[in-house]
């Protein structure tokens, strides 16, 4: 068993301005995307241009921020955010959900391709493997934060999130492996190769959905929430079927001849 290492939330001090490393992560997120978006644009017969991906992603953080907050607040806490609506703007509190953010930037895809005249698939294709990176960066956020504990553990890697306490499960930084860091290997290498409009979304879909479904077991739900069924269905279980649905969609459904996805992300022309 391990000790919490305790992180101070403020990162630094600017005269009267806190910076959070929670707000660090999102823009080390936004980073990560705009790096990989660019590096994928490069590639020979992309059809995107950097301008392209600079407007897309401005587009997309908006989707992500606003999308991950009202998700939330819907999802996991409305009589708060009722009571006070203003907690929609303090993003230092943490307090983002991934299915609202993910609701947000499906929105935002469909809302730039029509202006672009784009598909929406061939939207998803292209940013679904820029996702991961964010979301490793949001859940090492939520660890710092002492947050999103995951339930007791004897295991010799629990983690006591203070004195005195037992140790837990560290479920913030197995969504970090899992969502983050394994999402984006497997998803860079299955996209390395052309494929059909919405595979590679769909691919995405369907495995963060196993991915947070399978952590849930050993993470706490909110504690104004609780388990929602047979004393083991959280939240973020019931919110991952929808979305495993639409990803086993996307994998199996039948593509006229003659679809083609985006040029894959990080590969030359083949």
């Amino acid at each position: 068993m391990a000790a919490f290492p305790y992180i101070d939330p403020v990162a630094f001090t600017i005269g009267p301005v806190q910076v959070h490393w929670y707000g660090l992560m999102y823009l080390f997120a936004f980073a990560a995307a705009w790096l990989l978006a660019r590096r994928r644009a490069a590639q020979p017969g992309s059809g995107w241009s950097a301008a392209e991906v600079d407007d897309f992603l401005t587009w997309g953080m908006l989707g992500v921020i606003i999308g991950g907050r009202v998700g939330y607040a819907l999802f996991y806490d409305f009589a708060a955010f009722r009571a006070n609506p203003l907690e929609l703007l303090k993003l230092w509190h943490g307090g983002m959900s991934f299915h609202g953010g993910l609701v947000g930037v499906v929105f935002v895809v469909w809302l730039w391709g029509w202006r672009h005249s784009r598909s929406i698939l061939q939207v998803l294709d292209f940013c679904a493997p820029l996702v991961p990176p964010g979301l490793f960066f949001g859940r090492v956020g939520n660890f710092i934060n002492g947050e999103l504990w995951g339930a007791a553990t004897s295991l010799p890697w629990g983690i006591a999130p203070g004195p005195g306490a037992s140790p837990r499960h560290p479920s913030q930084l197995y969504e970090a492996g899992l969502e983050g860091l394994l999402l984006f290997i497997l998803l860079w290498r299955y996209s390395s190769k052309r494929r059909p409009p919405g595979r590679v979304a769909g691919m995405f879909a369907t495995l963060y959905a196993v991915f947070r479904f399978a952590v849930e077991f050993v993470r706490l739900p909110d504690a104004h929430i609780g388990y929602l069924a047979w004393g083991w269905l959280t939240m973020g279980q019931v919110l991952c079927l929808p979305l495993l649905a639409a990803g086993l969609w996307l994998l199996f459904r039948k593509v006229p001849a003659g679809g083609e996805s985006v040029r894959p992300c990080g590969t030359k022309k083949r």
